[in-house]
């Protein structure tokens, strides 16, 4: 068994992974597990999770330091929203604020539009965007519509500027 930080030598002598489907496979029988069995379950939030020498990981995490080499610097977020999705193509290594905006709507959200809320004392649709911690106003707007493009102008630029 080893010991310290997991290794993608090690992963790869213990997992095979598939990009293209996202899956992670043995490579020899283990205690609960038959060789080319799938590895991992998945966890109440429905993230793929794999027991690796006695430690836990996110499959999503795996996937990063298996193709990568390197273990990833900050958050992967699953780009279709879809926690049981492990293909590559579908992984970014991206900060906080990044992961957070690709979420869907709150469920008390009135609007339907993400970062699109009615203010009451204007009467007007208001728009806002967080990044990285920082609230940012957009302005009120007659219509949903006018907001929800005002917060995906700033998300976009938010997007190209990395900011």
């Amino acid at each position: 068994m080893a010991t310290g930080i997991l290794t993608q030598d090690r992963l790869r002598e213990l997992l095979t992974y598939d990009p293209d489907t996202g899956h992670f496979y043995w490579r020899s029988t283990r205690r609960n597990a038959k060789q080319n069995s799938r590895a991992g379950t998945i966890d109440p939030r429905g993230y793929v999770r794999i027991s690796v020498d006695r430690k836990v990981y996110g499959a999503h995490r795996l996937a990063w330091l298996y193709t990568h080499g390197c273990w990833p610097t900050q958050e992967i977020d699953h780009i279709n929203r879809n926690p049981n999705d492990n293909r590559l193509a579908n992984l970014r290594d991206v900060s906080r604020s990044t992961n957070t905006q690709n979420t869907g709507t709150r469920k008390d959200n009135v609007s339907g539009a993400r970062g699109v809320g009615w203010h009451k004392a204007q009467q007007k649709w208001r728009a806002r965007i967080q990044i990285n911690g920082v609230k940012k106003e957009l302005g009120y707007f007659l219509t949903v519509n006018d907001a929800q493009q005002a917060y995906d102008r700033a998300k976009a630029q938010q997007s190209m500027t990395g900011a």
